[in-house]
């Protein structure tokens, strides 16, 4: 029987300056993990235009298997330009066809047996995705890992989706800046990010909030500890997709019996290596693959 690990959400072309690659951070998700050997699918919706003939295409050559509709919208592009220090800046096109994912049985189907799934809160500008989105997670077996990769983009959250999703989820994936802002955003203090993790934890009974702080490091917080590792010193290409391969790695070693601590370690190594390649799914070399092994 299928045990699924899903990337759910926007699928697009990245507009970069170096040309257009494939992204979406649940299409970055999905990918990574299916490096480590997981059954991994992309859910998502293109439009019955060329640049969606491409994507089926682009998924078909990285080996990377999908469930994607097809449907009267334009498929999403997202015009992304970078900085001197490598941080991407996107304009993001709306009402796409990502914005209107079809929920139907044989996504149920999928969802009863989907052992990860992350999403985000960009596929939930839309009422259509957002609550294919709910009714996925809501199918998913009680057990299963259901990732929260908060991922603000623009304008495109609001705390009352926030909190939906909060409840929806068992790991929290958060970086520095979102931090600051989902604090504010709740009416909490946020001075201590160590305390404000926590406290999210415990409010939202999270197995798990992973913090990471660009070149200032990540956290792991989950019932028994905390985890601290310095972010490795590389010579960075871009980091686009660096966070979502930082969560494929974390999820795709506990799912394969990795401690918190070990995960948090091959999460950071392959973190660590896409910043050091163009785009946001560059071939992983064995090495990294192997430390789940």
């Amino acid at each position: 029987m299928s045990r699924y690990v899903v990337g759910l959400g926007e699928i697009l072309w990245d507009m970069l300056p170096s040309g257009k690659k494939l992204g979406g951070a649940p299409a970055n998700f999905a990918y990574h993990t299916s490096r480590f050997g997981f059954e991994a699918l992309v859910i998502s919706a293109i439009g019955t235009d060329i640049l969606g003939d491409e994507i089926l295409s682009v998924l078909s050559e990285k080996g990377l298997h999908c469930h994607i509709g097809r449907v009267s919208f334009p498929t999403g592009t997202v015009n992304v330009s970078v900085d001197a220090q490598g941080i991407p800046q996107y304009e993001i096109r709306e009402d796409v066809a990502w914005d209107n994912i079809p929920f139907n049985q044989s996504l149920m189907d999928i969802a009863n047996h989907t052992i990860c799934a992350c999403f985000g809160t960009l596929a939930q500008r839309s009422a259509v995705s957002r609550t294919t989105i709910s009714r996925f997670l809501g199918h998913m077996p009680k057990e299963s890992l259901r990732v929260f990769d908060i991922n603000l983009r623009q304008r495109f959250y609001s705390i009352e989706i926030i909190k939906a999703s909060l409840e929806k989820c068992n790991i929290l994936k958060i970086n520095d800046e979102e931090l600051i802002a989902l604090a504010r955003m709740l009416g909490v203090e946020a001075e201590n990010p160590s305390v404000f993790c926590n406290w999210l934890r415990r409010e939202y009974c999270l197995e798990t909030v992973i913090l990471t702080c660009g070149t200032s490091g990540s956290h792991v917080y989950y019932d028994g500890g905390e985890s601290v590792l310095p972010t490795p010193k590389v010579v960075v290409a871009d980091t686009v997709g660096a966070g979502d391969s930082f969560t494929a790695g974390f999820c795709a070693a506990l799912l394969s019996g990795k401690s918190m601590l070990d995960a948090h370690r091959i999460a950071v190594e392959l973190s660590a290596y896409v910043c050091t390649q163009s785009g946001a799914m560059p071939l992983i070399p064995p090495t990294i693959t192997a430390m789940i092994e």
